[in-house]
C-alpha cells in the first residue's frame, strides 16, 4: 500500500453543491484539513457534505458563515475517506470561496487484497 500527501484547491464558481475532491475506488484518504477563505467584503453561508459511496448517502458536516477578508479551517476533525466517497462544497455566493484540502491517500494499485 502506497501513502501519497496531497492538496486538492478549489474554487467554488457556482451555487450548486460541487464536488471539490473524489476518492477512487481502489484508494481511501484520511483529510486532515480544509483551508476555506472568502475574498469577497461580505459574509457568506458555507455548506460543506461527505458523500458517502458505499451507502449513497450525502451527509452535512459544516454549515458556518465565513465572513468576508477571513479565512478559517472547514474540517473541526479528520475525515476518513472511502472507496467511492467525495467531498462537496456549497456557496451562497459564487468566486468569493476558495480553498485547499490537505489530505494522505492510501492506494491500493499494485498490491495482493
Amino acid at each position: 500500500m502506497a501513502i501519497f500527501y496531497k492538496n486538492q484547491g478549489f474554487n467554488l464558481s457556482t451555487t450548486n453543491a460541487t464536488t471539490v475532491l473524489s476518492i477512487n475506488t481502489s484508494s481511501v484518504a484520511i483529510v486532515k484539513d480544509i483551508a476555506v477563505t472568502n475574498t469577497g467584503s461580505n459574509a457568506v453561508t458555507l455548506d460543506m457534505y461527505v458523500y458517502d459511496y458505499s451507502a449513497s448517502t450525502t451527509y452535512q458536516f459544516i454549515h458556518a458563515s465565513v465572513a468576508g477578508s477571513c479565512n478559517g479551517n472547514a474540517a473541526q476533525t479528520v475525515l476518513n475517506l472511502e472507496e467511492g466517497d467525495a467531498i462537496l462544497a456549497q456557496s451562497a455566493t459564487v468566486d468569493v470561496i476558495k480553498g485547499v484540502i490537505s489530505y494522505a491517500l492510501l492506494d491500493r494499485i499494485g498490491t495482493n487484497g
